[in-house]
């Protein structure tokens, strides 16, 4: 084990990844001379050179386009959007192409791609650098949306994603980087994409959540705690496909449920796990499905109180 926190993890993984595989190689802007604007890939282009740590033109959707493209011609590339506030430039490429080879393709053909991406606020980042996109890309079938609250699942997940044959959306939440350190297994333990974790036992209420958002549910759970609330916290880890068997469990044992997530609350990821619950758990609901989420304003505001 080694004591790592969540940018050292996903550091460990990549690095890991392209040791053992010389087909895996890392693109995006700034991530070669520069170790990237988090440092995720330090050394990296010194340890494995250019031709597979590629500094890219300010162009998401050329990262990519040029990743699928290498994907289909037998590389598993991981493409880092410096910011995801940044990849709308990208959305076509990820929606109309990479999501879709499976089916198009009768399953004759994958997109072993990663999309890296720093998404959240809270970190004084602005409107540019503070937006969460996980709803956008959850709504499209063929992609699969990870989101690690912990380092030791940002690095187990993050082999299996790339390791995955079809293309996996990773987000990182940049408050999370350096916020939290813990002991990470060494070896290339894989964290597999769907089931989700019961971060805190609890039998009054269910909190749903994910990222950032676990560890804010599980500081609250304990404030709830002196008050004689005992809250089950749930960290889904995995929002594409969403393990819909841990949110049905702990709802039909707390009886409560209670969504939180950081995007804007209509048509977030609450929505649709509310939805779950009250079509498939409505008889163990003893209130309704609760959201707490960020207002519906376009993102996080500069100002420090407001934000």
């Amino acid at each position: 084990m080694t004591t790592m926190n969540m940018v050292e993890a996903v550091r460990s993984a990549m690095l890991e990844e392209m040791e053992q595989d010389s087909t895996v190689v890392l693109l995006g802007e700034d991530v070669g001379s520069s170790g990237g604007v988090f440092r995720a890939s330090d050394g990296f282009l010194e340890r494995f050179g250019p031709e597979r740590v590629i500094d890219t033109p300010l162009a998401e959707s050329a990262i990519v386009g040029i990743a699928i493209g290498a994907a289909a011609n037998g590389l598993r590339p991981i493409a880092e959007i410096q910011f995801a506030d940044f990849v709308y430039p990208a959305v076509d490429q990820i929606i109309s192409e990479a999501a879709r080879i499976r089916y198009r393709s009768n399953g004759g053909w994958g997109c072993p791609l990663v999309v890296r991406m720093p998404f959240g606020g809270g970190v004084h980042g602005g409107l540019y650098h503070s937006q969460s996109v996980e709803a956008l890309f959850c709504h499209v079938p063929g992609l699969k949306v990870v989101v690690p609250a912990t380092p030791s699942d940002a690095r187990g997940l993050l082999i299996a994603a790339i390791r995955d044959p079809d293309p996996v959306i990773f987000l990182e939440h940049k408050k999370l980087y350096r916020m939290a350190r813990e002991d990470v297994p060494d070896d290339d333990r894989v964290v597999e994409i769907g089931p989700g974790r019961v971060a805190r036992e609890g039998a009054d209420l269910s909190v749903l959540c994910y990222g950032l958002m676990v560890h804010v549910a599980l500081d609250a759970a304990e404030q709830a705690a002196k008050e004689g609330i005992d809250v089950e916290v749930i960290d889904l880890r995995t929002l594409a496909p969403l393990d819909k068997a841990i949110i049905l469990q702990s709802v039909e044992k707390t009886n409560h449920a209670l969504v939180l997530y950081e995007d804007n609350l209509t048509l977030g990821m609450g929505a649709e796990v509310a939805a779950i619950i009250a079509s498939e758990a409505f008889d163990s609901l003893d209130a309704p499905v609760m959201r707490v989420a960020a207002p519906d304003v376009p993102s996080f505001p500069y100002n420090p109180v407001l934000e």
